[in-house]
């Protein structure tokens, strides 16, 4: 494909997968707003935002395979639209006893929107260059994406601030752009059939939803109830039952068994725990400013804006000592940094002044941004005998599943510690089991640490540039 052709082609991927990467950030900073509108119950409020994780996760590894088999084309402009039709249906949320359940949903159906057109859109970048073009084009896709995260919450401060509604209707500006894009660049649309996996498909979405329902529920049912522990054990035991399928099917949802490899699999571990911490820290430092420390949602987003400060800055040394080091190099640092972050971070939160903390917060995205690039590149570089957007859709699954989970679980430690203080101000009680929540992220980030101490290699991985590692000619399936 031309240079022109391809600039063009990368442009209008950007644009499609521009809202998803927005919307990861930017519904935190509306929480209190939209709470306080719809009289939403605390668990309901943790969906909002884990709705869109869990959809996203559940349905990565499918939206890849229907993409192939489908057409990449076809999959994002239809993933564009289910994303921006639910969008703006979030923006018409009513307001009564249906509002809960009617912005769910609709969150859901954004995440599921996301999960089809993020593995197209990345397979299209990948299709639309030469093999010694691509590593700028994915570098360029990446990092703009990555960038979106950090304008999240700076732009829904300020539409909250208008109105909280607004956040889902900015949306649709950016879709129409990127369907005109899509419309001028004609990206490939070859299709790829092949049999569809479809009891892999329902076991994986199956088991991650409810092991994500039983541990975020856990506020309402009780940790010890009949409800939270059968609803977490059967989704433990379908997701168990989903890998030993995989293992057997002629044609699998993904290839379990490149989790053998032991460097893939340790990124993969290390790039879960992470993301407990990572995506959920937008939802608790964003509640934590509005509620805790009186902020408007505009000055919230530049209370997160902080972390940001310390993690673009780092992610580019991370990214040098990738390339000239290993990630190992970069991963090991950056997670003793977060945790000493997370820790004073949350030591400093009942004190209820930020130029007590912003230090901290500097600290805590400068060791965040050591890690998350180099985790993600160095596994997708480290998979074997697999091809480039399937190594993606993998490591999407597992940090998105991370997130819900971490979400569900922590969420449901802050409503308990919450509720548990007595006799305190309702400030200072969301601050109090704030901390709590982010001592128990400063401990996820401490096991980070071992788990790239003893599992993961050290050296630098060669780079993919064979034909068949990215554009996925690599065809053999493990019987």
């Amino acid at each position: 494909m031309k240079s022109k052709s391809g600039t063009l082609v990368l442009v209008a991927m950007i644009f499609a997968v521009a809202m998803t990467f927005i919307d990861q950030t930017i519904v935190a900073i509306a929480i209190p707003e939209i709470q306080k509108d719809l009289h939403l119950s605390a668990t309901g409020v943790q969906w909002l935002v884990n709705a869109y994780l869990l959809a996203l996760a559940a349905f990565f590894l499918i939206g890849g395979r229907l993409g192939d088999t489908l057409g990449h084309r076809q999959m994002v402009t239809l993933g564009v639209v289910v994303f921006t039709v639910a969008s703006g249906l979030c923006g018409l949320t009513p307001s009564g006893d249906i509002a809960q359940t009617w912005l769910i949903v609709f969150r859901a159906a954004q995440g599921i929107g996301a999960a089809i057109l993020l593995p197209a859109a990345l397979a299209i970048v990948v299709g639309a260059f030469p093999v010694n073009e691509r590593g700028r084009a994915l570098a360029i896709f990446f990092g703009v994406a990555g960038a979106l995260t950090s304008v999240g919450p700076i732009l829904g401060g300020y539409l909250t601030d208008l109105d909280w509604r607004a956040i889902f209707w900015v949306n649709i500006p950016v879709a129409l752009i990127a369907l005109v894009l899509i419309v001028r660049a004609k990206p490939d649309k070859t299709k790829t059939p092949s049999p569809f996996d479809l009891r892999g498909a329902i076991l994986s979405v199956a088991g991650m939803s409810l092991t994500v329902l039983g541990l975020q529920q856990a506020s309402v049912w009780g940790w010890g109830s009949a409800e939270t522990l059968g609803t977490v054990i059967v989704g433990l035991i379908l997701i168990a039952i989903f890998i030993m399928v995989e293992l057997r099917v002629a044609n699998p949802l993904t290839r379990v068994r490149i989790f053998t490899d032991r460097a893939f699999a340790a990124e993969n571990a290390i790039l879960f725990l992470i993301m407990i911490a990572f995506l959920p820290l937008f939802f608790f430092s964003s509640t934590y400013a509005q509620i805790s420390l009186g902020k408007t949602p505009s000055e919230a987003g530049i209370y997160l804006l902080t972390f940001f400060a310390g993690f673009a800055f780092a992610s580019q040394i991370g990214g040098r000592i990738l390339d000239e080091r290993g990630a190992r190099h970069a991963i090991l640092p950056g997670t003793l940094i977060c945790a000493l972050g997370f820790y004073l971070w949350g030591d400093s939160l009942t004190n209820l002044n930020f130029d007590e903390q912003w230090y901290y917060i500097v600290m805590t995205g400068f060791g965040m941004g050591l890690i998350v690039a180099p985790a993600n590149t160095d596994a997708i570089n480290r998979a074997p005998k697999v091809n480039y957007a399937e190594a993606s859709a993998i490591t999407q699954t597992v940090r998105n599943f991370g997130a819900s989970l971490g979400l569900a679980v922590l969420g449901t430690i802050l409503i308990t510690t919450t509720e548990s203080e007595i006799g305190v101000s309702h400030q200072i009680a969301y601050a109090m089991g704030t901390r709590t929540v982010f001592y128990i992220l400063a401990g996820v980030m401490v096991a980070s640490f071992f788990v790239a101490l003893l599992a993961l290699p050290g050296g630098r991985t060669q780079e993919l540039v064979s034909e068949g590692a990215y554009a996925g000619s690599e065809n053999s399936t493990d019987a």
